[in-house]
């Protein structure tokens, strides 16, 4: 989405809204992928302060990832807040990290959004609160029953551990 900031570039205090959608691609993130079968609605305002613009929005949405414990495809609700410093600036010089360049007067927020979705991403995400996940033997879904495995084996790189727990007691 770009937006014409033409007309608040020299007027101090002017305010221009922003009310649209952002299409987001499949984003691979910390080992995990994101997908979007809908556009991320954004809504929100740019201001001139008199030293640079403010974008100042709302983002909400909607995401495909895979549950971290089961593997299944979820849907999970996405809403994450946007306050950026905007500068014009085509003349080459350095800026600060903190803010975002622009060039003439327009800025393509999809960019800007699609930051903002990966520095609120979280970790992990869940089908549900309590999921069971695979079973480690025979990688059955536990969240549709016991899958008859035998669960009292242990790992020989944990055996040490189970020892010096049995003297213990």
């Amino acid at each position: 989405m770009t937006i014409d900031v033409s007309a608040i570039l020299k007027e101090l205090g002017g305010k221009i809204a922003v009310n649209g959608y952002v299409e987001l691609g499949d984003t691979d993130f910390l080992g995990e992928t994101y997908g979007f079968s809908e556009p991320v609605k954004v809504q929100g305002d740019i201001s001139n302060n008199g030293k640079s613009l403010i974008l100042k929005a709302e983002c909400t949405g909607s995401m495909k990832t895979r549950c971290a414990r089961c593997m299944k495809e979820i849907n999970v609700p996405i809403e994450f807040t946007l306050d950026e410093n905007l500068i014009q600036g085509d003349d080459g010089n350095a800026y600060d990290d903190d803010v975002i360049v622009f060039d003439g007067t327009q800025v393509d927020i999809d960019e800007i959004v699609a930051d903002g979705f990966l520095m609120n991403v979280d970790g992990k995400y869940l089908c549900q609160e309590d999921c069971r996940g695979l079973c480690p033997e025979c990688g059955a879904d536990l969240n549709e029953g016991d899958c008859g495995c035998n669960m009292d084996t242990i790992d020989p790189r944990w055996e040490g551990l189970l020892d010096i727990m049995k003297n213990n007691e």
